[in-house]
């Protein structure tokens, strides 16, 4: 298990099975990449349900790095870290939220 202090993101990490693994069943945020670009950016009440599912969808099957953090309060957070997105990406979300 990854010991993370709170509001502390992971590194970002390879999408393999290891990874995943070591994704804890609690409330958090989380954001996946693939070249650089940011593909998704979600957040519930178990990542590693939400981070497996979510792999699962065709756009975001490319994701080759994720990083996540324990967050009681994700929808918050999550809709804070997209609005920082659009900020920086003239007005638009991730390509996978689409």
């Amino acid at each position: 298990m990854i010991e993370m202090p709170e509001n502390k993101w992971s590194n970002w990490g390879d999408n393999n099975q290891e990874l995943l693994s070591k994704i804890p069943e609690k409330p958090g945020v989380y954001m996946m990449h693939a070249s650089m670009k940011i593909l998704f950016i979600g957040g519930s009440q178990n990542m590693k349900k939400s981070i497996t599912e979510t792999l699962e969808k065709k756009c975001v099957t490319k994701a080759t790095r994720i990083r996540f953090r324990e967050e009681n309060n994700f929808d918050e957070i999550k809709n804070k870290l997209i609005v920082e997105y659009k900020k920086r990406h003239e007005g638009n979300i991730p390509q996978c939220m689409n």
